[in-house]
């Protein structure tokens, strides 16, 4: 015996009236038509001013529309919808704008020249130069910092969320979140305070610990996270087979989260990579090369960046260079988020059988 399933259509359907897929699209470009004609009426010169309200009309014109075909209801939910994509242009155009500003005028000078040679000699208003050694004085001074934290961090958050009870631990938190805010110039001032205590002169390991200070709570709060993201279970299965609860964490936890720490300590070192406070009262600056981070002034990129603009005395070669070195940073934190993902890739647990 066999049955059918009978639609209903006409007045008595439950299905309402709906608007076409590509209605989104039409109201964005009637909304965006419409405000190029207010702003050029109204006398806006400014295109972000047009972007706005363009962003408004799209709003009210889908809220419009869609409560006079599908109702009120239907109306409320794509209205949350256009919020929400508009949200999202409205962060993506600004990082979007950066970029493409920070490729196009970076690439001017930038060559392997540029990559593979110092200032040395040359002046800040003159053409030429290059930012070799304000690369390999980023490297070591966030590389130290990296070797100084990055260990600290974890550790600080494996004793909180495995072992720590009390007031010790609630202590440790309550400074990790105020470490957390601090601003970088106050950690630059910190480490200052005991350069002149001790009567230093400017070098770049000082630097790496005002850094090491930025850096120590980011990885302290994402290691955190990470280990209470990590089942019970496991670690009571672990338990019950008699393993110690330090070759747990080792063998247990630490592989469980790999990923994740990974990416957090990736992270923290984007922050402290663009960091120029601390760097300018520590480290000082230095046109020549200079691999040792341990005697005399060294360069890096964002004091660089901030050298060639402040001095640049309205040349443009100066400025050419500060964008050039700010696109080199700006894909030296790109190829630290890629390792970032690649590394958690590869240690993350395997799933399936």
């Amino acid at each position: 015996m066999s049955t059918a399933t009978i639609t209903p259509k006409g007045p008595g359907t439950l299905r309402g009236a709906r608007l076409p897929k590509w209605s989104p699209y039409a109201i964005a470009a009637g909304s965006i038509a419409l405000a190029v004609g207010i702003g050029l009426a109204g006398g806006l010169h400014s295109r972000v001013q047009w972007g706005l309200i363009a962003a408004i009309l799209y709003v009210v014109g889908t809220y419009a529309i869609a409560t006079a075909v599908e109702g009120k209801r239907q109306a409320k939910d794509r209205i949350a919808t256009s919020l929400v994509w508009v949200a999202f242009l409205l962060a993506v155009i600004p990082l979007a704008s950066l970029v493409w500003s920070t490729v196009a005028r970076g690439l001017k000078v930038l060559d392997v020249y540029f990559l593979t040679h110092s200032m040395g000699v040359v002046a800040d208003t003159e053409p030429g130069g290059g930012i070799y050694h304000a690369i390999l004085g980023t490297l070591e001074q966030v590389g130290l910092a990296t070797v100084i934290a990055a260990p600290i961090g974890v550790l600080t958050a494996i004793y909180l969320v495995e072992y720590g009870r009390g007031r010790l631990s609630q202590a440790i938190t309550f400074f990790v979140d105020v470490m957390t805010g601090i601003p970088s110039i106050v950690a630059g001032l910190f480490i200052l305070s005991l350069m002149l205590m001790f009567d230093m002169q400017p070098f770049g390991f000082a630097g790496s610990l005002a850094l090491a200070i930025l850096m120590m709570p980011v990885v302290v709060r994402s290691t955190e996270e990470m280990l209470k993201l990590v089942p019970n279970e496991l670690r009571e299965a672990s338990l019950a087979l008699g393993v110690p609860k330090w070759r747990t964490i080792l063998k247990v936890v630490l592989p469980t989260s790999i990923g994740g720490i990974t990416t957090g300590i990736m992270l923290s070192i984007a922050r402290i990579t663009g960091e120029t406070a601390p760097v300018l009262l520590l480290v000082w600056g230095n046109a020549f090369i200079n691999a040792n981070p341990f005697e005399g002034a060294q360069a890096s990129l964002p004091l660089y960046i901030y050298q060639q603009y402040a001095n640049s005395a309205g040349s443009g070669a100066a400025y050419d260079r500060a964008w050039a070195a700010s696109l080199t940073l700006i894909a030296f934190v790109m190829l630290l988020n890629l390792v970032a993902r690649g590394i958690a890739r590869w240690k993350a647990p395997k799933t399936g059988r």
